[in-house]
């Protein structure tokens, strides 16, 4: 057995390789370590110490947590990651004291069918009036069947109520690998940006977006935005972007943030696309994307393999903060040891977002500001 269970495959080792041996080790490790849940231990078994200063937190927030996601509806906040085989949500009025949140297990998959394995970066949505949670599933541990699927709540909470399946999301034209769909309103419309590959055979992960007709049908064929094709987003091949994240400044301005490289290594990072002021989402040509990455690994700080992250406002909504994962070991790749972190961020005098580095672990950090003391 592994140290730790290895609870998300979309982007790990086994996803990104078409060799044989390696994606039968790979389907070996999955199959002698099975998705555990989000308590166990970290293979660095250090203790955080005593938070005793109401006024601040420290980081990690959980001892596991991969692709973490927050979003906010009125006074609460809730908060879902990778398990690997269910889906669960986190309810609280202080994302900071995510450990002591109200968990519920909303949805598990079906024993087989086209989204019963591999169960991967859950995201919970509100559109038009009812919850949605887009999610990655498959049909074998192959990972080629990987897509995209939709769920549907007509309740007020999304911890309550009943979840209802409203099947995969898909190009018909173009129905390959997909994974990490995330959802851009924009001018009245909305939209689905999400990793996939170029074809059967292809195997590096690029960023594809598409017009929805409603929440669970594309409307549009899929239009390339992204592919990895700077060397910071080709570390470990074959090469990645994935994760995709819509942020907004207070102008309207569009940016998707975005997981670049392997994440069984040290240096996945985000990147970063902008879309023209008034531009066309379907338009590739209205997508640059900077040539540095904007958030990467600090190993002074215990932060290795930064990654697939999500925003959020603090309660007053003064402030804005970047939620993601990594690692504390170097070498830990897509494992159940990649937890969650937040910290605030700033803007920078263009409009575009300023994430500075990632703060050390086990640092005092003060609260989301009118956050619950």
């Amino acid at each position: 057995m592994m140290k730790y269970s290895i609870v998300r495959y979309s982007s790990s080792l086994c996803s990104k390789v078409t060799l044989r041996a390696i994606l039968l080790l790979c389907l070996a490790l999955v199959i002698t370590t099975s998705c555990k849940q989000e308590t166990e231990v970290l293979t660095k078994t250090t203790n955080p110490p005593a938070q005793a200063d109401t006024a601040a937190f420290t980081n990690p927030l959980l001892v596991s947590g991969p692709d973490p996601w927050v979003i906010q509806k009125n006074s609460l906040y809730y908060y879902t990651h990778t398990l690997g085989n269910r889906i669960s949500l986190y309810e609280t009025k202080a994302v900071s004291q995510l450990k002591d949140a109200t968990i519920k297990t909303v949805w598990t998959p079906p024993a087989a069918g086209e989204n019963s394995q591999n169960i991967w970066a859950p995201e919970l949505h509100y559109l038009n009036g009812k919850w949605y949670l887009y999610y990655t599933a498959g049909a074998s541990p192959d990972l080629s069947t990987q897509r995209i699927f939709v769920l549907e709540n007509s309740s007020a909470n999304p911890l309550e109520g009943t979840w209802v399946n409203k099947g995969k999301i898909y190009d018909a034209a173009a129905d390959y690998f997909a994974i990490d769909g995330t959802v851009l309103d924009y001018n009245g419309k909305q939209y689905l940006i999400w990793s996939g590959h170029a074809s059967a055979t292809d195997n590096t992960q690029r960023l594809y977006i598409a017009s929805m007709v409603n929440p669970w049908t594309l409307e549009s064929s899929r239009v390339l935005i992204s592919s990895p094709n700077y060397a910071w987003e080709q570390v470990g091949l074959p090469s990645v972007n994935e994760g995709p994240e819509v942020l907004k400044n207070n102008a309207g301005e569009v940016f998707v943030i975005y997981s670049a490289s392997g994440c069984w290594t040290d240096d996945y990072a985000l990147g970063m696309l902008t879309l023209k002021n008034g531009g066309d989402p379907l338009k590739a040509a209205d997508w640059t994307k900077k040539n540095t990455p904007v958030f990467s690994k600090k190993p002074e700080s215990s932060a290795y393999g930064p990654g697939h992250n999500s925003f959020f406002k603090s309660p007053d909504g003064k402030e804005d903060w970047i939620i993601y994962h990594a690692n504390i070991n170097p070498g830990q790749g897509c494992a159940d040891a990649r937890n969650p972190r937040m910290q605030k961020f700033s803007w920078n005098a263009d409009g575009t977002p300023n994430f500075g580095e990632p703060v050390k672990i086990y640092t005092k950090i003060p609260k989301p500001s009118g956050e619950v003391k």
